[in-house]
């Protein structure tokens, strides 16, 4: 029995969604391999030290970790409820290797040259995935890490991230190119660019 004020899978919904049973995996291309020896993960663009910096795989996998429990919201409009993530918070790589001080808008790369934009705001909240429930992150769904972000549509949330784009002005990712929305708020149904008010993407 659910206790008093605890809020139903139905409520927690955004608009178009639905509950799948078992948890589906949707991604573009194949899935990388993993190799602890040859991984970093590379920070560029507007870095606030004024030059390209990295993070070797111990040097990633020493940092401190934080677990968030949120839902998870795809554009094909599946939703997997209660998701137990655990990894590094933004804030932590934002403290190791801090922006500077004009950027507004963050590009998120995975391997093959994917990538998504998001603001900075929305980067803050993210947080790069080493865990889901308890368990390390298979290689379908983004080991060895994937970036977070559940308040947006779940292609923000970069599988096999290896690098942070620092930017000053914002400009379209991977999927952004191909028409979907600049902003991705599941809660407003942003899925296709041509539902963008004027301020929410790049010309």
């Amino acid at each position: 029995m659910e206790p008093p004020g605890t809020p139903r899978e139905e409520t927690r919904l955004p608009p178009g969604q639905y509950i799948p049973r078992g948890r589906p995996v949707i991604h573009y291309g194949r899935v990388p391999a993993f190799r602890a020896d040859t991984w970093d993960l590379r920070f560029f663009g507007a870095v606030a030290a004024g030059q390209d910096q990295r993070l070797t795989w111990p040097e990633f996998a020493a940092l401190p970790r934080t677990t968030l429990l949120a839902d998870f919201h795809c554009v094909t409009k599946f939703s997997i409820m209660g998701n137990e993530w655990s990894g590094v918070a933004a804030s932590t790589l934002l403290a190791a290797v801090p922006p500077a001080d004009d950027v507004r808008h963050v590009m998120l790369w995975g391997e093959y040259g994917y990538s998504a934009n998001v603001r900075r705001a929305d980067f803050d909240a993210c947080l790069f995935a080493l865990e889901l429930d308890e368990k390390p992150i298979s290689a379908e769904r983004g080991s060895p890490v994937r970036a977070v972000i559940p308040h947006l549509y779940a292609w923000k949330s970069v599988k096999w991230v290896r690098a942070i784009e620092y930017l000053t002005e914002d400009r379209r990712g991977f999927w952004e190119e191909r028409g979907y929305h600049n902003v991705a708020d599941p809660w407003r149904e942003q899925r296709y660019s041509y539902q963008e008010e004027p301020g929410e993407g790049p010309p």
